[in-house]
């Protein structure tokens, strides 16, 4: 590439919109200490940024959405670089109008989501545990435990499928294969017990 192109294509990237926002935020490190059961949501497998102190202005819409197979799109190009995704999920938040944001310390922009933002791809009882606990993984890589504070729900937009519902107002929708896995677990009454608290299937 000629040198006379080199600035001209560094200034491109520096204006591009995703990289301003993952620019902006400083992920924490990967950490032993966090205690699945009582601690906070890192629906990353990493310590989140402190999003619920921060008050930015809104910025607008730049075209961010999660499709309902828990898909990230930019522009109608997909994110395939699960770093950057995982980014994207640990700045997200539902706020009090019903939408969903990507907050930075210095602005936050819209994310136009179709059905929830995550998907729980597993759900696995913690051993040795009582009472029994069963632990979601998360499709953006953290784990939560199916409990009060993450209760079970169905979603009737996805044949009755259930959801967890997370911290920052966020939800994961349990895939197909983590849904015949849960029903697997239900007793004869379609009752799964986790964290001491019963959750129906049926409804």
């Amino acid at each position: 590439m000629p040198k006379d192109q080199r600035p001209s294509e560094a200034k491109r990237v520096n204006q591009d919109p995703l990289s301003k926002l993952a620019a902006a935020v400083q992920g924490g490190e990967a950490g032993s200490d966090h205690d699945i059961l009582t601690g906070p949501d890192w629906i990353t497998g990493r310590p989140p940024p402190p999003i619920e102190c921060w008050d930015p202005d809104h910025c607008g819409d730049i075209g961010m959405e999660i499709r309902a197979d828990g898909s990230w799109w930019h522009e109608n190009a997909p994110i395939k670089r699960q770093k950057l995704v995982q980014l994207f999920a640990s700045i997200l938040r539902r706020e009090a109008d019903g939408l969903y944001y990507l907050v930075t310390p210095v602005e936050k922009v819209v994310v136009h989501v179709a059905l929830h933002p995550l998907l729980v791809i597993d759900a696995e009882p913690l051993q040795g545990h009582t009472p029994e606990t069963l632990i979601l993984t998360l499709n953006t890589g953290g784990q939560i435990p199916l409990d009060a504070n993450h209760p079970l729900a169905l979603e009737p937009r996805a044949a009755h499928a259930a959801y967890v519902s997370l911290q920052h107002g966020l939800s994961a929708l349990f895939s197909r294969a983590a849904w015949y896995r849960l029903a697997g677990l239900a007793n004869d009454e379609g009752m799964i017990q986790s964290g001491g608290v019963r959750f129906s299937l049926l409804g």
